[in-house]
């Protein structure tokens, strides 16, 4: 079970961080919501929890939930420019079946 980064995610993820000021990695996790079924929530890992798993990728730890690892497990985090004034990370889930047409949701 892992969830990766690609170089430019882990790029991000590194300023980020030193911006911030601390933090031990990112949290990756995910919700109900959308029309297909789930979200991906992205946010700062500052502690671990007793069902978090941590994996490192391109030197960054990289913490997900035992509930989300399900739904998200051999998932590649790119972080993508979409056009001139927007950006951020975008998610290759292989247990992706479907996506919602905005790309804000997936089922599994």
């Amino acid at each position: 079970m892992s969830v990766q980064l690609t170089d430019k995610a882990a790029e991000r993820v590194v300023n980020m961080l030193q911006q911030r000021g601390h933090g031990i990695g990112l949290r990756i996790s995910t919700k109900p919501s959308g029309c297909t079924g789930f979200a991906y929530q992205v946010d700062y890992a500052d502690e671990l929890g007793e069902q978090d798993q941590v994996f490192e990728s391109n030197g960054v730890k990289v913490v997900v939930d035992q509930d989300s690892l399900q739904l998200i497990d051999g998932t590649t985090v790119d972080y993508v420019k979409m056009n001139a004034l927007n950006e951020g990370f975008d998610f290759i889930n292989p247990n992706a079946k479907d996506i919602c047409g905005c790309g804000e949701s997936f089922k599994v």
